[in-house]
C-alpha cells in the first residue's frame, strides 16, 4: 500500500507540477519580488550611504549588516589604495582617540596605541603618503572651533576626511548640569557652519555620542547617564539637520556607532569605551563611507554609485532591443498569415474546406530573435540584480542551518524522483547529468549562505570543483580517444559553446572574463587536451588496437602533460610569462596581474590529468572485458567487488576526516590538488560497483546537471546518432551526449536560455 500510495503521489505531483508550471511560477514571483523592491526602493530612499551611517543589525558576534547594502571589508593594501595622499583628522575625546586607533590600524595593523591619552597623536604611512592625525579636543567649546576655523580660512589644504564628536566630558566637568547642556547647543550652533563650510570640499562627519553601561561605571563618571547622552545627541542631530537644510554639501553625522554600542557596551571594561571588536567595525563603516565609490569593491555596495553604461553595454542594450522588436513585428506577421490560411467555410457548398496548413511554420529568424529576446530578458534581471541598486543585499553569514537544511530539502527531492537509467554503463549519462546536478546544487547553496567561512565545508566543496574538472578531462579525452576528431570545427564548437553565455556576461555586467575563473579554466584544460592529444603522434584508439605499442605511446604523452602541470605549478614565474602575453593578458588578468588565475589554476592543476587517466584505465579494462556493466550485475566478481567498495567506502571516510579536521586553509589547499582524486575514485566505485545502484539515477538532479553551464550544452537524444545494432561503450555515449550537430550551433542559446 505505501509503495503504490508513494507511486499515486508522485504520478499526481509530476501531472501538476511539470517544468513549465515550475518557471511561470519563478517567473511570477521574480516580477512580484522586483516590483516590491522597487516600490520600497522608492517609498524609503535609495541612499545606502544613509543606510549605511544610521541603520544596520549584528549577524552574529562580530558581523554588522547595513540595512540594504553590503559591507566590504578593507585589507591593508586597499586601503592604502584608497587613501593614497590624504589627510585625515580625529577631533574629539577618548572615544574619537580609540575610533582614530582602530581607523589607521586598518592602514598598519601592527600600529600600537601608546602616546599621550589627553595630547594630539600624529600617524603617517610614508609609502602612501597618508597622514592621520588625533587633535583632543574633549569638549565642544571654542578651542574646537577655532581649530576648525582655521582649516575654513587658511590657505593651507584642509583635511580631506574630518571625524569630529564630543560630549561626555561636558557631562562629568559639569555634572550634568542643564546649563553645560545649553552652552554644549550654543557651542555646537556656532561650530555647524563651519563644519558645512568644510563639507563642501571635505568629507566631515559628526559621530554621535554612544551609549555607557551605568552599573559599572567609576565613582567619578556616574553622572555621565544615557538620558543625558541622549539629550546631547538630540540637540547635536537638530543644530546639524537645520544649519544643512539648505545645503547640498552637509555634515554626515555618524550614528549607526549608537546601535553597535548598544548591543556590546555591556563588554566594556569600564563602562564608557566600547570593545575593540565594535570599535573595529566603527572604523570599517568609516573606511567603507570614504573608500568604496573610490575603489568600486565587488562585494561593497554601500555607498556606490550605479556605474554608468560602457559604450559595449548601450550597444547590446540596443541589440537586444531591437532582437525584441524585430520577434514582435515578426511573429505578428506570421500570425496573421497564418490565420488567413486557416481552413474556412466554403459558402456555396457549405462544407469545411481542409487547411492548407495545420500549424505556423517558425523560420529560422524568428526562433533566432526569439532566443535573443529570451537572452535579452534573463541578462536585464542579471543586470538589475547584480549591477543596479534595485534589490537590497546582504552580506554573506554561515550558520550550519542555512548550509545544511536545504542541502537535506534538495536530498529528499533528489531521492523522490528516482527512475531507472536508459543503460548501465559506467558513468553513463543519465549518471554523469545527475552528478553534475547535485554538485551544482550544492555550490550553489555553498556560495549563498557563506560556507566558504567553514574550513571542513570548503574542503569538501574543492573536491566537488574538482569533479567538475574531472568530468571535463574524462569527456574529452573519451570523445577525442574514441572518434579521433581532432578537426578544427570540432574545437570551435565546444570554445563557442563553454564561452557563450560568458561572453555575454562580461559585456553586459562589464565585467573582465577572468572574473568567472571556472569557465576560462574548463576552456583552457580543453585546450591542454586537446593539444596533448592532436600533436604529433596522433594515438587514438582505433590504431591503438592494432598495435599495443601505441598505448605506451599515449602513457608517455600523458608523463610529459603531468610534468609540464607540475613544472607551472611551482614556477609561478613561468606561468605568468605565459597568460601575460597579449591578448592572453586580456582574458586572464584580473585588478592588472594573473596571480588570481595562476592561483586558480593550481588548486586543481591535477584533476584533469587524473579524469583523463582514468577514461584511458576504463577504456582499457572496457576492451579487455574485465569488467561486468549488465543491469544488475556487479562491476567486478563479488569478492573483488567487495573488497573495493570497502576500501571506497575507507578512504572516503579518510578524507572527510581529514578534510574535517582541517585547521589551516592554505595548508590543506596545497595538499588538496594530490588528494581529492582519492575521494572522487571512492565515490566512483561507490556509485558504480553495485549494479542495482548503477541502475538507477535521479531525473531531479539530472536536469539540474544537464544545464550545467560549464560543462554541456542541450542534452540530444543519443538513441539518435546510435547506428542500429552497434555497440557503444559508455565514454562514447558520453561523448556524444558533449556533442551537438550542425543544425544545434544556434540552438547552443537554449542550452542556456530555457533552463
Amino acid at each position: 500500500m505505501a509503495a503504490l500510495a508513494y507511486t499515486l503521489g508522485k504520478r499526481e505531483i509530476n501531472y501538476y507540477f511539470s517544468v513549465r508550471s515550475a518557471k511561470v511560477l519563478a517567473l511570477g514571483a521574480v516580477l512580484l519580488l522586483t516590483a516590491c523592491h522597487a516600490a520600497s526602493r522608492r517609498y524609503q530612499g535609495g541612499d545606502t550611504c544613509e543606510y549605511l551611517l544610521s541603520s544596520g543589525r549584528f549577524l552574529g558576534e562580530k558581523v554588522w549588516q547595513p540595512h540594504s547594502c553590503m559591507m566590504h571589508k578593507y585589507k591593508s593594501s586597499e586601503a592604502k589604495n584608497c587613501l593614497i595622499d590624504k589627510h585625515v583628522v580625529f577631533l574629539g575625546d577618548s572615544r574619537i582617540r580609540q575610533l582614530f586607533y582602530s581607523f589607521i590600524k586598518l592602514i598598519n595593523p601592527q600600529v600600537k596605541e601608546e602616546g599621550n591619552k589627553h595630547g594630539n597623536i600624529p600617524f603617517e604611512d610614508k609609502s602612501a603618503s597618508i597622514k592621520v592625525d588625533f587633535l583632543w579636543y574633549p569638549e565642544v567649546n571654542g578651542s574646537m572651533r577655532q581649530r576648525i576655523k582655521s582649516w575654513t580660512e587658511s590657505s593651507v589644504a584642509k583635511p580631506h576626511i574630518i571625524v569630529a564628536g564630543a560630549a561626555t566630558w561636558s557631562i562629568k566637568i559639569h555634572n550634568g548640569s542643564s546649563e553645560a547642556l545649553a552652552q554644549y547647543k550654543i557651542n555646537i550652533t556656532s561650530i555647524a557652519p563651519l563644519l558645512e563650510k568644510l563639507a563642501r570640499s571635505s568629507d566631515v562627519y559628526w559621530v554621535l555620542q554612544d551609549p555607557v553601561y551605568e552599573d559599572i561605571l567609576s565613582e567619578s563618571r556616574k553622572m555621565i547617564t544615557n538620558e543625558k547622552i541622549d539629550a546631547y545627541n538630540e540637540a547635536a542631530v537638530r543644530i546639524l539637520n537645520s544649519s544643512s537644510r539648505n545645503s547640498k554639501a552637509k555634515v554626515k553625522v555618524f550614528s549607526v556607532s549608537k546601535l553597535i554600542a548598544q548591543e556590546t557596551i555591556m563588554k566594556s571594561a569600564d563602562g564608557l569605551h566600547l570593545p575593540e571588536s565594535s570599535r573595529d567595525t566603527n572604523a570599517m563603516i568609516l573606511m567603507n563611507v570614504y573608500c568604496n565609490k573610490i575603489m568600486k569593491p565587488i562585494d561593497g555596495s554601500c555607498c556606490q554609485p550605479q556605474p554608468p553604461l560602457t559604450l559595449i553595454q548601450k550597444l547590446a542594450f540596443c541589440f537586444f532591443s531591437l532582437s525584441i522588436v524585430g520577434y514582435i513585428i515578426i511573429s505578428v506577421i506570421h500570425r496573421n498569415n497564418f490565420r488567413k490560411n486557416k481552413s474556412c467555410t466554403d459558402l456555396e457548398s457549405g462544407e469545411e474546406k481542409k487547411p492548407a496548413i495545420s500549424t505556423p511554420n517558425v523560420s529560422t529568424l524568428e526562433m533566432l530573435l526569439h532566443s535573443f529576446c529570451k537572452l535579452g530578458l534573463i541578462m536585464i534581471y542579471f543586470y538589475l540584480c547584480d549591477r543596479a541598486n534595485l534589490f537590497m543585499k546582504e552580506n554573506k553569514f554561515y550558520t550550519h542551518s542555512s548550509f545544511f537544511i536545504p542541502i537535506v530539502y534538495i536530498l529528499v527531492l533528489g531521492v523522490f524522483y528516482t527512475e531507472n537509467t536508459k543503460e548501465t554503463k559506467v558513468l553513463n549519462r543519465e549518471q554523469t547529468d545527475e552528478w553534475k546536478g547535485w554538485m551544482q546544487l550544492v555550490i550553489l547553496i555553498y556560495h549563498i549562505s557563506g560556507a566558504s567561512t567553514f574550513l571542513p565545508v570548503y574542503m569538501h566543496i574543492r573536491v566537488l570543483v574538482a569533479a567538475y574538472l574531472f568530468q571535463t578531462g574524462y569527456g574529452h579525452f573519451s570523445y577525442f580517444w574514441i572518434k579521433g576528431d581532432f578537426g578544427v570545427y570540432r574545437v570551435c564548437q565546444v570554445l563557442f559553446r563553454l564561452n557563450f553565455l560568458v561572453v555575454v556576461l562580461c559585456i553586459v555586467m562589464d565585467r573582465p572574463y577572468q572574473f568567472y575563473y571556472f569557465v576560462p579554466l574548463v576552456t583552457v584544460w580543453f585546450m591542454i587536451i586537446y593539444a596533448t592529444l592532436a600533436i604529433w603522434p596522433q594515438i587514438v584508439q582505433k590504431k591503438a588496437n592494432g598495435n599495443c605499442l601505441w598505448h605506451f605511446g599515449l602513457l608517455v604523452k600523458l608523463t610529459c602533460l603531468l610534468t609540464c602541470i607540475y613544472f607551472l605549478s611551482y614556477s609561478q614565474g613561468a606561468f605568468e610569462k605565459i597568460f601575460s602575453f597579449w591578448p592572453l593578458s586580456k582574458c586572464f588578468e584580473l585588478n592588472g596581474n594573473v596571480y588570481e588565475w595562476w592561483f586558480r589554476w593550481k588548486l586543481d592543476r591535477y584533476v584533469v590529468f587524473h579524469g583523463m587517466l582514468f577514461a584511458f584505465i576504463y577504456l582499457a579494462l572496457q576492451k579487455c572485458q574485465m569488467i561486468s556493466e549488465g543491469k544488475g550485475d556487479p562491476l567486478f566478481s563479488n569478492r573483488v567487488s567487495n573488497v573495493l567498495l570497502f576500501i571506497s567506502v575507507v578512504s572516503f571516510l579518510i578524507y572527510s576526516v581529514w578534510a574535517s579536521s582541517c585547521k589551516n586553509k592554505t595548508e590543506c589547499n596545497e595538499l588538496h590538488p594530490s588528494v581529492s582524486v582519492v575521494q572522487i575514485l571512492a565515490f566512483i566505485l561507490i556509485r558504480n560497483i553495485p549494479g542495482y545502484v548503477r541502475s538507477v539515477y535521479s531525473s531531479f538532479f539530472a536536469w539540474f546537471g544537464k544545464i550545467s553551464l560549464e560543462m554541456q550544452c542541450r542534452k540530444k537524444e543519443i538513441t539518435s546518432k546510435t547506428t542500429p545494432g552497434a555497440q557503444e561503450t559508455s565514454a562514447e555515449l558520453h561523448s556524444r551526449g558533449l556533442e551537438c550537430s550542425t543544425a544545434e550551433v544556434w540552438n547552443t542559446f537554449s542550452c542556456w536560455i530555457t533552463s
